[in-house]
């Protein structure tokens, strides 16, 4: 059992829900990577989603592709984030998810990558190019490295491929809210509970939501079919702009309606 297991084990027995932020690693200097991890720890991040800068973003919308673009001008590399995630797992306790497209890993070198993120004490990856048939190019060696591939479905995906793909994994199924990119949304479609009441009742594994959750209403309301929530655009907003209080808040009501301990 990994952290992340582990992790959702807990909230489980404390009938609570998991608040998992995305971060983009560099976008204000690699150096602060470590200080923003620990920062969204003790705001109650269950799990920390840290993504890695790539120059075409297809699952990305604008306020994420922004900030993988200042962190690709400050110089940020996979080999250099790598490193400092293995300086932040000597301060940080809770599971850290390494989300990257597949052209980043074969650059670094698929058998070095699975072995160098291990050392480096991540959790999870998430690899949104990544389709089901083609898993067995990474799938072997993150497994043996002790590391989580997390999945993906959407609105779009056919029942019996949900039970499928959710039957592979032991971490956590991503269950993505709108047919589209990421990026803060008002509004979702009116089947999306029902979207996530049937991934739910499919789902072995626990579920979280995410893409365009940004509000305590949506979390609100999301959380009543799922196991928590991942807020990406909106936490990558808040660091570009240095609004940690409203961070700090928007983290904190969550804590309160989701029980988290």
């Amino acid at each position: 059992m990994n952290r992340l297991e582990q992790s959702f084990k807990l909230l489980n027995e404390n009938n609570a829900k998991a608040f998992v932020p995305y971060m983009m690693a560099g976008d204000g200097g690699l150096a602060c990577l470590v200080e923003r991890l620990v920062l969204l720890e003790k705001f109650g991040a269950a799990a920390i989603e840290v993504g890695v800068p790539f120059s075409d973003p297809v699952a990305d919308g604008p306020t994420i592709q922004s900030a993988g673009i200042r962190a690709l001008e400050n110089r940020t590399t996979l080999k250099g984030i790598i490193t400092e995630l293995a300086k932040a797992r000597e301060v940080v306790t809770i599971p850290i998810i390494l989300m990257t497209y597949l052209n980043p890993i074969y650059a670094y070198g698929i058998d070095d990558f699975a072995r160098d993120i291990q050392i480096a004490g991540v959790d999870g990856c998430i690899i949104p190019d990544l389709p089901l048939e083609e898993e067995d190019i990474i799938a072997p060696q993150l497994a043996d490295a002790q590391v989580e591939l997390i999945r993906l479905v959407t609105p779009a995906t056919p029942l019996e491929r949900i039970k499928e793909i959710a039957g592979r994994g032991k971490g956590f199924l991503y269950a993505v809210t709108v047919k589209g990119i990421t990026g803060t949304r008002n509004l979702f479609d009116n089947d999306l509970n029902e979207f996530l009441k049937a991934v739910k009742m499919l789902s072995p594994i626990p579920v979280l939501a995410g893409f365009g959750i940004s509000n305590e209403d949506q979390i609100k309301e999301l959380t009543k079919n799922c196991d928590g929530v991942v807020v990406g655009s909106k936490i990558v907003e808040l660091f570009e702009k240095d609004k940690l209080f409203e961070m700090e808040k928007l983290m904190s009501v969550f804590k309160q309606e989701a029980k988290i301990v």
